[in-house]
Parts: C-alpha cells; structure tokens; sequence
C-alpha cells in the first residue's frame, strides 16, 4: 500500500466519522471493491486515455444515487485530482484501517471441503478465547481440495497449517533425511 493511499484513506475516514457515516462509507467501499473485480471497469480507471469528465460520467452511471454524497464527493475528487488508478489501493486502505477502528480481525480459513457452521463457530470461539486476536474476529472461508483434509488457518502474520498434504510433506522430510539407513 502507498502512502498516497493511504492518506487519502485516512483523510476519507476522518470526513466519514466527522459525518457520522462511517458504516455507509464503508458499505460503498465494499461495494466499490466488488466492482473493482469487473476487469474492465478496472483498466479504465487506470487508463490514461479515457478522460477525467468520461470516467466520472462512468461512475455517476455505474453508482448514480446508491453511494452516500460523502463517497461520491470523494470518488469526483480523487477523479479530478487524477488519481483514479490508485482507487484500488485507496479502497483496499480504507477498508484495512476500518479493521484497525472497529477492532476487527481478519482471519481466512482454508479447508479442502466446505466447512460446517459448526466447524467456523469453534474456531472462531477458539480465536477469541485464546487471545491470539484481539477483538472481533471476521472469518473468510475457502476451499482447496489440494491440502487433502485438515485445515489451514491465516490472520495477521501467522499460518497454522493443520493440513493433511503439509503433514505429509513434512514425514517425507523426515524419512528423505534418515541417517539410520546406509546407502550402499
């Protein structure tokens, strides 16, 4: 993340507390992000070739009256002042020191089916209770059948694999560095 981002993050942070927007800014942001996976709605902003007015007309199609007027004022101005292309970084900041008000963490669980409710509420309990994270826990789940079972667990700078493909890859290290057997 730049520093211009995440100036302009803390600046529209402040304006959404300062109106007392705080949740429907961040909502729009949300929502913005999720558009922001449309490829080319995503290489327009970063296009220099379509012009400021265009790409604001674009937004006011895209969005028209279902932002806040905190958002758009600062979509227009982040428009005019060029800065467009860094709206991805910009928004990616704001959501991350969101987090960091509310005290919520962001934990992804990683499992190669799809975990129960019950599965995510334990861990989730777990979290809290073991004081590994601090606050609200907002749990993000996937699924990737190549860790074969088990799970795997990320949030902050950690990773707890529990994953039975990483317990495998640990026993072949185990026997591949076996001084007992003499290689004749």
């Amino acid at each position: 993340m730049s520093r211009v981002s995440a100036r302009y993050a803390k600046a529209l942070i402040d304006l959404s507390i300062e109106q007392n927007q705080l949740e429907k800014v961040y909502g729009d942001i949300q929502g913005f992000i999720g558009i922001l996976k449309n490829r080319d709605f995503a290489n327009m902003l970063k296009s220099p070739i379509v012009k400021s007015d265009k790409k604001q007309s674009i937004f006011n199609a895209v969005f028209g009256e279902s932002i806040d007027a905190t958002t758009k004022a600062f979509f227009e101005i982040i428009i005019k002042k060029g800065r467009e292309p860094q709206l991805a970084g910009i928004s990616a900041a704001f959501v991350e020191q969101y987090k960091a008000i509310k005290n919520i963490s962001s934990v992804t669980l990683t499992t190669a089916t799809s975990a129960s409710d019950e599965m995510v509420a334990a861990i989730k309990s777990k979290l809290e209770k073991s004081g590994a994270i601090s606050g609200n826990v907002e749990l993000e789940t996937k699924i990737d059948a190549d860790i074969i079972g088990g799970f795997v667990l990320e949030f902050e700078d950690k990773l707890y694999d529990a994953s039975v493909a990483n317990q495998l890859n640990q026993l072949k290290k185990e026997f591949s560095k076996n001084d007992y057997i003499k290689n004749v």
